[in-house]
């Protein structure tokens, strides 16, 4: 396997896992009451 096949299948492989990251906090539809940052019990 050549060195630039490798660079590039790595680089492919790291710019697709970077696009499954973390998007952003949930947003809940409009008219729906905003219930995630919930408070839990702490019994």
């Amino acid at each position: 396997m050549s060195p630039l096949f490798r660079i590039m299948a790595l680089l492919l492989i790291a710019l697709a896992l970077a696009g499954c990251g973390k998007k952003g906090n949930p947003q809940p539809p409009p008219g729906v009451p905003d219930v995630y940052p919930r408070t839990y019990p702490s019994e």
